[in-house]
């Protein structure tokens, strides 16, 4: 069972079609790139799989279920995680709080805001695992807003995986980042279990092609490229439109 398949997606806004006849099918364990210059149409496509907003017209199945009309809490039962363009951290928090935040919503416990952490041994020791798994367990104590841009990258993307996703959006995760920083994110992406598909938008083509198995490249909200990254390397016309900006 494929873990997304997008059927002859469009979404207009007015009088602007911000994305026209999308298909597309992601293969378990698959790590997918979308690229395209600004206004392609990439981060309205992810707000539609995660169901922030609906189709025009067209279908979204997750995991063999049709959520086209899902809201997003059904999308995220289902197995579907996401990262954003901007941080998403509590930048006054510690890393840990933020962890434990994260771990806690996925809980019963997850309104329960007056009881002491001691009280939840297991979320604190989900949480423990995830960041010595990623090695952030020494920064666990520094608030969110004394990272580096680099570090918060990372840690969203920690974030992300404690829902365990079965499918991961990742919405430009080397945005904003230095070149040291760029390889520190890509190397989190590629050390990512099989067992996660990921589908990234990415602008640093270098660290896409350097992620992904396959590309799919956008062009005013059309798909005008799909391929390895060698066959997408070679696409003429995708030269064209970034020399072009769009």
């Amino acid at each position: 069972m494929n873990p997304l398949v997008v059927r002859s997606v469009s979404r207009r806004f007015g009088g602007l079609d911000a994305l026209v006849d999308v298909s597309m099918e992601l293969i378990p364990g698959e790590r997918r790139a979308i690229i395209g210059t600004n206004g392609a149409g990439k981060t309205t496509l992810f707000n539609i799989l995660d169901g922030q907003i609906p189709p025009s017209s067209g279908e979204i199945w997750l995991f063999g279920e049709n959520v086209t009309a899902a809201p997003t809490h059904r999308r995220a039962a289902l197995g579907l995680g996401r990262t954003f363009q901007i941080t998403s951290l509590f930048p006054k928090l510690t890393v840990l709080e933020n962890m434990l935040i994260a771990v806690q919503a996925l809980t019963p416990s997850h309104f329960s805001f007056v009881r002491p952490i001691e009280a939840y041994p297991q979320t604190f020791a989900r949480s423990r695992e995830l960041l010595e798994q990623w090695s952030l367990w020494d920064a666990k104590d520094e608030q969110v807003h004394n990272l580096s841009h680099g570090v918060q990258r990372k840690l969203e993307i920690v974030l992300a995986l404690a829902s365990e996703p079965k499918l991961l959006l990742l919405d430009e995760p080397m945005a904003g980042l230095s070149a040291a920083e760029t390889h520190l994110t890509a190397d989190i992406v590629l050390a990512l279990d099989r067992s996660t598909t990921v589908l990234l938008i990415e602008h640093d083509l270098a660290a896409a092609f350097q992620i992904a198995d396959r590309v799919t490249a956008l062009d005013r909200g059309r798909i005008v490229a799909e391929g390895t990254p060698d066959e997408i390397r070679r696409e003429a016309r995708l030269n064209e439109i970034y020399l072009r900006g769009g």
